[in-house]
């Protein structure tokens, strides 16, 4: 006769995977405590139940029509996946780790924040069930408020860079004032000029050294009229990265270069479906760039990592 491996592991519902309504419910009862043991043998559940689906979903994409395959064999491996399981996730593979973590930093216990058996929701869940008057008490009590996820919360504790933060202060009014006239939010034209210009490390200069202003690289090309300087640039040619001395606009201030910039993509058919995404990062990043604005291959690659991770 042959033991069931699963006997013991649905005797404790701290150490043993979850799998029948009692072991549930003596953890949803040891949970309730609130303590940092209970937490962890949560988490531990969570991840052998986690683990158990991913190999369940793994013997599901194999072939099981051989001549051994029988309902017997399959109820086997079931039994044989979820051993496997619980042992993986009390050696531990991370996950039970991270859920610990961030449950640690979400879960409160304001009053009247519960589900339905009295334990307490992390902070996004309990938005639905609160009112204003309960929102206003949680601020107060250092909660902060219900809308905040963890995300807000990483950026709270993570500054941008200086010169980020430098960049964006110096150019935000103008940036702002454009915005209005193109319909492009500010900051993806932040993220466009901290492209062109190395975060204003790499602006164009001319002879002098004066500042051209030039802050997206607009060539001084067509109907143009006004200041010129001539600059080295890297220009893509069928793909290929060669140097060459290219005349750019010049302007008296940066605001004169954000409204240049403005009636550029309004007044060029070019770029027609490029304001028609204005507002989505991948369809002003990637239109900008099959309407030809730049020739580098990777320009709308790199233009939309700035807009999420160093603007966003």
């Amino acid at each position: 006769m042959i033991n069931n491996p699963l006997n013991s592991s649905v005797s404790n519902a701290a150490d043993g995977l979850a799998i029948d309504a009692n072991s549930i419910n003596g953890l949803r009862s040891s949970a309730k405590q609130n303590s940092p043991e209970a937490l962890k043998g949560a988490a531990k559940q969570f991840e052998a139940m986690f683990l158990n689906m991913v190999m369940k979903s793994m013997r599901d994409a194999t072939p099981q029509d051989g001549p051994f395959d029988n309902q017997q064999t399959k109820m086997f491996t079931s039994m044989l996946d979820q051993q496997m399981s619980q042992n993986l996730a009390q050696r531990g593979v991370g996950l039970a780790d991270v859920l610990i973590r961030q449950l640690s930093n979400s879960l409160t216990k304001p009053p009247g924040v519960q589900d339905e058996d009295g334990m307490p929701l992390p902070i996004p869940l309990a938005n639905g069930l609160l009112n204003d008057a309960d929102k206003a008490r949680l601020v107060q009590q250092g909660i902060g408020s219900a809308t905040d996820d963890a995300q807000s919360r990483d950026k709270r504790r993570a500054p941008r860079p200086a010169h980020v933060e430098a960049f964006q202060q110096r150019l935000q009014a103008e940036a702002d004032e454009a915005s209005k006239v193109t319909g492009i939010p500010a900051k993806f034209m932040l993220a466009q000029a901290a492209l062109e210009t190395g975060w204003g490390k790499k602006q164009i200069r001319t002879r002098d050294g004066s500042n051209s202003h030039n802050l997206f690289g607009i060539k001084a090309t067509g109907n143009w009229t006004g200041k010129v300087v001539e600059a080295t640039t890297i220009e893509y040619i069928n793909g290929v990265p060669q140097r060459r001395v290219e005349k750019f606009r010049a302007y008296d201030s940066y605001a004169d270069a954000f409204r240049d910039y403005g009636n550029l993509l309004r007044s060029n058919p070019r770029y027609e479906k490029v304001l028609a995404n204005a507002q989505d990062v991948h369809g002003f990043a990637y239109g900008l760039q099959r309407a030809g604005y730049a020739t580098d291959p990777h320009y709308a690659e790199k233009l939309s990592r700035i807009i999420r991770q160093s603007l966003a």
